[in-house]
């Protein structure tokens, strides 16, 4: 049961990964976005974690990117949530 929570945190912090990717621009970000768009549709179908964890860690390394050159657009929040819920799956 603590595995199926753990995969919802990580669930939502791709989402809001997503939305972010949404408002920094979908011209640049539009691959990520549909990967991330398809792990969660795919992800809420059989509750198989594994696309979240892979196309998540992309996008925990495009948004500390995005950071480093424009730091106020992305928020220590968006990452640390995501790196969490990444680390769940090494633990």
């Amino acid at each position: 049961m603590q595995m199926l929570a753990e995969n919802e945190k990580l669930e939502k912090a791709c989402q809001e990964a997503k939305d972010k990717f949404h408002k920094l621009g979908e011209g640049e970000y539009q691959e990520i976005i549909s990967k991330l768009q398809y792990v969660i549709v795919s992800y809420n179908a059989d509750k198989n974690p594994i696309g979240l964890y892979e196309i998540g860690e992309k996008a925990l390394q495009l948004l500390k990117e995005h950071k480093k050159k424009a730091p106020r657009q992305v928020s220590k929040k968006l990452i640390d949530d995501l790196e969490k819920a990444i680390q769940m799956r090494e633990n």
